[in-house]
């Protein structure tokens, strides 16, 4: 379609593009010309078996034509609205969206253009809302990368950018059990008073800042990129229990999540609670076309009925966007996504479990559906981290060259390796990555006692 060829990619890339997230002069991306189902291919024609499904918001796979035709077919009739506009695509897509919220309870959808910018907007409407300021957010936490977003974000990534970030955020500890604050000479401690002791916490820190202060609490279900730390009974249910207390408004960032990554549409449904907002982006399109969202409850929509709601976007519920949506949520719930996320995610457990059985580097593993971590350490029994806190190491380094080198695509973040498949995965697909980090791993049991 575009005449370029293929080994100009790279050098041009290099040569115009200013690259996130990154030393500019260090950037060695991967130049890649096409993706099908749970793989992807560069301009070398090597194939990858993506194990992070891109940026953990390829749901349904890539390449699915589905989402594809319904993007062309509502290019062809209507590529763009105006914000104060409605068509049958934005009508269509704000009721596929409510309708798989828990219990259907959370039936206002504002439309945005990715996850920083929902959490924005959900900040924004809490604290219209409730006429109170204060955000409580988690330490572990990452909400986006715009200066809101940012500054709710409670990981190393907020500071750079401080202190010139949104004002008023107060965080608090993640309920982590394998390295918990609390537990360390207690580590046997029942799940329902370790779930406790963190909503305890939590409350300490409300009234230490004052509940008529606090607009709302905002927290990833799970845990994402941060450790994929998983909730323990009880906790969510005490956090709700919470902010009906306090008249606090409840937000889950179920941006990396959502939409079938813990085998539920929304993770929060494991613990049977309803927030008062959820965010979300990612794989409400599996990443076909940009597109966030903050879905609430009908009485914080109506707060704004007489007087007005001051933000908006240029590209808000744009058409394109929107028919990737709802052709994404229909092709989930015709593939039974969700129940292969389940079934699969049963398998990833137990292959997870094998890896910590048959190294000594491997710490800890964590999942939830297809939503997996390794923690991996020095020592076992002092956890001391294969790498340090916010920093890298050369094992790490050369665990993820090895499985690149291989032809698995996957993330590492500090001393832990991400596993976040497409939810479409079948359990051989699995084994094959599984067999490359079995491999890899050797590199960082080396370090073990040494």
């Amino acid at each position: 379609m575009f005449n370029l060829p293929d080994d100009e990619i790279l050098p041009l890339s290099k040569e115009h593009v200013f690259w996130t997230w990154s030393a500019q002069a260090k950037v060695n991306p991967i130049a890649v010309k096409k993706a099908k189902g749970v793989y992807f291919w560069d301009v070398d024609d090597k194939k990858y078996l993506d194990f992070n499904s891109m940026t953990m918001c390829v749901n349904i796979g890539h390449g699915d034509e589905r989402i594809i035709k319904a993007m062309q077919e509502q290019a062809g009739e209507l590529p763009y609205a105006a914000p104060g506009m409605t068509t049958k695509i934005r009508a269509l897509a704000s009721k596929t969206v409510a309708d798989v919220t828990p219990n259907k309870a959370l039936s206002k959808i504002l439309f945005t253009l990715g996850g920083a910018d929902a959490n924005e907007n959900a900040i924004k409407l809490a604290r219209g809302y409730t006429k109170k300021h204060k955000i409580l957010t988690r330490y572990r936490s990452y909400h986006g990368a715009t200066a809101g977003a940012m500054a709710a974000t409670g990981d190393p990534r907020r500071v750079a950018w401080e202190p010139n970030l949104m004002p008023g955020v107060v965080h608090f500890l993640d309920p982590y059990r394998y390295r918990s604050t609390f537990h360390r000479t207690n580590p046997n401690i029942s799940e329902e008073d370790f779930a406790r002791d963190y909503v305890n916490h939590l409350e300490e820190i409300i009234l230490y800042e004052g509940p008529d202060s606090i607009a709302s609490i905002l927290m990833e279900t799970v845990t994402g990129t941060n450790g994929i730390i998983i909730p323990p009974n009880g906790y969510m249910q005490g956090v709700r229990q919470l902010c009906d207390k306090y008249n606090i408004l409840m937000i889950c960032d179920e941006v990396m999540s959502g939409f079938g990554r813990t085998g539920k549409w929304f993770a929060i449904e494991h613990w049977d609670v309803v927030p008062d907002m959820i965010t979300m982006a990612k794989g409400l399109t599996s990443a076909y076309a940009p597109l966030g969202a903050v879905a609430m409850k009908p009485e914080i929509a109506s707060a704004f009925d007489e007087h007005a709601f001051e933000s908006g976007l240029t590209y808000t519920s744009h058409p394109i966007s929107l028919a990737a949506a709802v052709a994404n949520i229909n092709a989930m719930k015709e593939d039974n996504v969700l129940g292969n996320a389940t079934s699969m995610g049963q398998v990833m457990r137990r292959m997870l479990n094998d890896l910590g059985e048959s190294h000594p580097s491997v710490g800890e593993v964590r999942s939830i559906g297809l939503f997996g971590i390794i923690e991996l350490v020095k020592d076992r029994k002092t956890k001391e981290p294969m790498t340090p806190w916010n920093q890298s190491s050369p094992e790490m380094n050369a665990l993820k060259k090895y499985c690149l080198d291989n032809g698995l695509f996957l993330y590492t973040h500090w001393h832990t390796v991400l596993i976040i498949p497409p939810l479409i995965i079948n359990e051989t697909q699995l084994k094959e990555g599984f067999d490359v980090l079995d491999k890899a791993l050797e590199i960082t049991d080396r370090t073990v006692g040494g």
